[in-house]
């Protein structure tokens, strides 16, 4: 591997050598997770199973694109169509009738 004395570069020649530097390890990383993925996903087949029986069926990072976050778990009383499951902002017409004194048990379904 060559060696670079960066002491003697030029601002611009520094700055091409980090964009190079930050793509090479972009392509190490992907390289590396491509690896480790086959290697899982081998090591999961020799024992009778697929990476989504053991993992879930994920979709990478970020994983809720497309995906149902749950069963809700709260109704607007006025519009059953309204409803929460918990997780995440809470809705706005949950928030208004939370300020007005209600309890979340009460909206439960």
């Amino acid at each position: 591997m060559a060696t670079v004395n960066v002491d003697k570069l030029s601002l611009k020649d520094l700055v091409d050598l980090e964009a190079k530097v930050q793509k090479a390890i972009a392509a190490a990383r992907d390289r590396e997770r491509t690896e480790l993925k086959k290697k899982v996903a081998d090591l999961a087949e020799t024992h009778g199973f697929s990476v989504a029986e053991l993992f879930g069926a994920t979709r990478g990072r970020g994983a809720s694109k497309g995906k149902s976050v749950g069963v809700a778990k709260y109704a607007n009383p006025e519009n059953k169509s309204d409803t929460w499951t918990g997780r995440g902002r809470k809705p706005n017409w949950l928030v208004e009738r939370l300020k007005k004194g209600a309890k979340l048990a009460d909206f439960a379904i």
